[in-house]
């Protein structure tokens, strides 16, 4: 009961979402509503994860302001502003032009955000793949679940900017088998913006007082900083979310009510895991949702070449983090 507690606004958000679902669009409005804050749950629960890391370190003033502001940005910012902004470019649009047309020709707003799906998931491919090898990557780091895996990329981590040439590498792999020359530099570009965005939250927080460490601790402490870090983590994580979501329905305010429920139970799950010091209890739980943020760097990589449903997208981050939680378990108990 004590940790349902930490869902109450959540499920209190869920009623209001079903219930507009309802009123938009009827009982498959109330369903579809219901399918996407799953799709967002189950894509974002490493995020929820790699969140608490960051948190457990901000000081609380910070920690605050994120899990207020931090969750109405990433909803009405990174879930309803951010598309609008895709179209808007590639359509060379005014914002009010972009949301009549969001609003009135529901297919053809859908048709021009996803004509940028392969610029959209080269930046949040490019930015998650660094903040995976970021963890692991790292010459210094001596814990390890997967080890057969994880040490060879440990040794990796003498390498100097290893994690940029792997990056750089995984970009021109996945550009080089796109159908036309316009993609393919399309592609690399915003593959570049995704890089170069990582490469300046790290390097700011570590400017502004954080020491580099494993997977965004750098920017942990340094409060803005860690606050920005959170946000653009946030916004490649929910980008797989908002794509997917056309695959269910057109309707803008539809999609922003689900993925809203979704993106509170993703709050709600952080708030938990800081305040219980989950990760500090289960070792391997950090692990594996790293794990989960290079498979989904991967998905988005492989996914413009052919379709992934995003049913597996959430599956394969879920039974990673379950592994890793069952393996902190049975460490638990070898140690007791």
């Amino acid at each position: 009961m004590q940790d349902l507690a930490y869902f109450k606004w959540s499920i209190a958000v869920t009623v209001l979402g079903i219930v507009g679902g309802y009123l938009l669009a009827g009982p498959s409005g109330a369903f579809i509503v219901v399918v996407l804050a799953i799709l967002e749950t189950s894509l974002s629960f490493d995020n929820a994860v790699v969140n608490a890391t960051v948190l457990k370190h901000m000081d609380e003033k910070w920690r605050k302001r994120f899990l207020l502001w931090g969750i109405l940005i990433a909803v009405f910012g990174m879930r309803i502003v951010f598309p609008l902004a895709i179209v808007g470019v590639v359509a060379n649009m005014g914002p009010l032009q972009v949301i009549d047309l969001a609003l009135f020709d529901e297919a053809e707003y859908a048709r021009l955000l996803l004509s940028a799906h392969h610029e959209i998931a080269a930046f949040g491919g490019a930015f998650l793949a660094m903040v995976f090898l970021k963890f692991f990557v790292d010459a210094n780091k001596d814990e390890h679940w997967l080890h057969f895996l994880e040490k060879p990329l440990t040794r990796l981590g003498r390498l100097e900017a290893a994690q940029i040439l792997l990056t750089l590498l995984a970009i021109l792999g996945s550009a080089a088998y796109l159908e036309s020359d316009t993609k393919r530099v399309e592609f690399v570009v915003a593959g570049l913006w995704g890089l170069v965005t990582y490469i300046v939250a790290d390097g700011l927080g570590a400017i502004l007082g954080g020491a580099p460490g494993e997977g965004g601790k750098a920017v942990v402490k340094t409060g803005f900083a860690g606050f920005m870090y959170l946000e653009l983590l946030d916004a490649s994580f929910s980008f797989d979310g908002v794509i997917g979501a056309f695959a269910l329905t057109t309707s803008l305010p539809i999609i922003a009510i689900g993925l809203g429920v979704g993106a509170m139970f993703v709050r709600s799950f952080t708030l938990m895991l800081v305040e219980r010091d989950t990760l500090n209890a289960y070792r391997f739980l950090e692990h594996g949702a790293f794990w989960a943020i290079g498979a989904l760097a991967a998905v988005m990589f492989i996914g413009v070449h052919m379709h992934i449903p995003e049913v597996f997208t959430g599956l394969i981050g879920a039974v990673l983090i379950g592994a890793a939680f069952w393996s902190s378990l049975r460490h638990r108990r070898l140690e007791a």
